[in-house]
């Protein structure tokens, strides 16, 4: 038998040890929602009374529910307690009462990656790099990321305090922070890039995403941008509302944007835009990847049958499914209710096949993927490809770890993240000497050799051979770091983007084209078959 959720695996017991009749006597279908009712409440009486190990109600309830939900196989309905519905609303709303920081966990501390424009943190002075030491009074080592951004949240109009050490500075460093809301910008960077090209990245589909990107769109536009590079690698989605108004964005009134199927008729909906289109003649490249899900699929794949934009990267995630929150008592339940199909009938649900541990004794797991992807149009004849996912219109795969990357992987193993400390705490030591003064610095072999040393000083040994074949990684890793503790987030995303070779395609894709059918004409032969 496979292992489950303990309920389901007491109901199981149960009903052989006890109840074996009942498979025998009255067939399941027979039975009313009322005597299964009692069989539940009888299952759970006994596991309540005779269990092994005590349980308390609650405890139980809440397993019959991840049990139930669990053999539904979908990843997306799920029950949401009350923390967990907090930051749902939280990811979705766009917004939560909190400081504005940035962090991340270095050396077994809390380090400011950065603070927001104009929030409390950097209204406050604080800085990347300082490194929290307490909050409330309470020691921050040893705290996740996600526990110290919990101690730091409250209502809007309460204080935080919070004590940092900043390098360079002997004392320690109070600040007294008054909580506010936060809002989230669901448009992280907008850039113009040489050649006329501007750059967008859509980081989440929450409550502003749409008219967040117009504005983007509009500033770059006054920049001199003549193209535009719609970046939804690493978009989970969020609101399907806002899907469809992205959409809207690019697309002419009438034309289809989405449509949802579901059991009932209130589940099945078609979504068609609305409003002019605002930049017509403007050629677009959206980028996607495996983390491109849900509504980031329904931007990508309505813009794809339409022809209106060109798709470069990789096969997005596959999430094309409609959720809906029931809510519960104060928690709240999120149920999958309809899947979602792109304007050329294409399902963006990717089946994900069951793994051993899922299927019934004796049954044999599909191989992944093994089906062909059954061949679609766009409104231009375009084929393009179905089966879950949007296949993007040129390929370009992101680099994987060369031998070398993986052999210093393999060395250091579990000390990966001392790793990681012994490069930012060398970042930090830049800063102070001031001994890097351009972000367009390049990584020395003299800058790996100290790092290395500092390795050694912390006892994190590792093969000189195999740290020196790796020496692209480590510059990469190293060179992050110090634009991002140096010179600012800011710099780093600038010199990400320079290396970032799916950009680049991109780039060298718009290069000349001054219309959209000229981009699709001038990657046709590049499409994926």
């Amino acid at each position: 038998m496979r292992s489950r959720a303990i309920v389901v695996a007491a109901v199981l017991s149960s009903a052989l040890v006890t109840g074996g009749w009942l498979i025998e006597r009255a067939p399941a279908s027979s039975r009313d929602a009322a005597s299964r009712a009692r069989l539940f409440e009888q299952v759970l009486q006994r596991v309540r009374h005779d269990y092994v190990d005590t349980l308390s109600d609650s405890t139980l309830y809440r397993r019959a529910i991840e049990g139930a939900l669990l053999e539904l196989h979908d990843p997306h309905s799920v029950f949401l307690d009350a923390r967990r519905l907090d930051r749902f609303q939280e990811r979705t709303g766009g917004q939560y009462g909190g400081v504005g920081i940035q962090m991340d966990v270095r050396d077994s501390g809390i380090t400011v990656i950065a603070t927001l424009p104009g929030t409390p943190a950097e209204q406050a002075g604080m800085l990347t790099g300082d490194r929290i030491i307490s909050i409330e009074g309470k020691p921050t080592l040893g705290l996740t990321t996600d526990e110290a951004l919990a101690a730091l949240r409250g209502p809007p109009g309460t204080q935080v305090h919070v004590v940092v050490e900043r390098p360079g500075i002997t004392e320690r460093m109070p600040f007294t922070l008054a909580r506010r809301i936060i809002e989230v910008n669901p448009v992280r960077h907008a850039v113009l890039l040489r050649d006329g090209v501007g750059f967008v990245d859509l980081t989440v589909f929450s409550a502003k995403a749409a008219p967040d990107l117009s504005r983007a769109v509009d500033s770059l536009r006054a920049a001199g941008a003549k193209s535009l590079v719609l970046d939804l690698r690493g978009d989970p989605g969020g609101l399907l509302e806002q899907g469809v108004d992205v959409a809207d964005l690019f697309l002419d009134p009438g034309q289809a944007i989405v449509s949802t199927r579901g059991r009932s008729p209130e589940e099945t909906h078609a979504f068609s835009d609305r409003a002019p289109q605002k930049w017509r003649d403007m050629p677009l490249v959206v980028l996607t990847d495996s983390g491109t899900a849900s509504a980031s699929e329904i931007v990508a794949g309505a813009l794809q049958d339409h022809d209106r934009a060109l798709l470069v990267g990789s096969t997005t995630f596959g999430k094309g499914s409609a959720q809906r929150l029931f809510r519960v008592d104060g928690s709240a339940l999120k149920l999958t209710i309809a899947l979602w199909y792109t304007p050329s009938g294409r399902s963006i649900n990717r089946v994900r096949p069951l793994s051993r541990d899922e299927l019934d004794d004796g049954d044999t797991p599909p191989p992944a993927d093994s089906a062909p992807r059954p061949v679609y149009h766009t409104d231009a004849g375009r084929a393009v490809r179905g089966g879950g996912g949007i296949v993007p219109d040129v390929v370009v795969p992101m680099p994987g770890l060369t031998a070398a990357d993986k052999a210093l992987q393999t060395e250091l193993g579990a000390r990966v993240p001392k790793f990681r400390d012994a490069i930012t705490d060398y970042a930090f030591s830049l800063r102070a000497s001031h001994a890097v003064k351009d972000p367009s610095f390049v990584v020395t072999p003299a800058m790996r050799d100290e790092l290395y040393r500092r390795l050694q000083a912390r006892g994190i040994a590792v093969t000189r051979a195999v740290y020196d074949s790796a020496a692209p990684l480590v510059s990469r890793a190293l060179a992050a770091q110090v634009e991002r503790y140096v010179f600012g987030t800011r710099a780093e995303f600038d010199r990400a983007l320079r290396e970032d070779t799916v950009v680049t395609r991109a780039v060298a894709l718009l290069r000349g084209v001054h219309a959209p059918r000229e981009l699709l004409n001038r990657a046709a032969p590049s499409r994926t078959r």
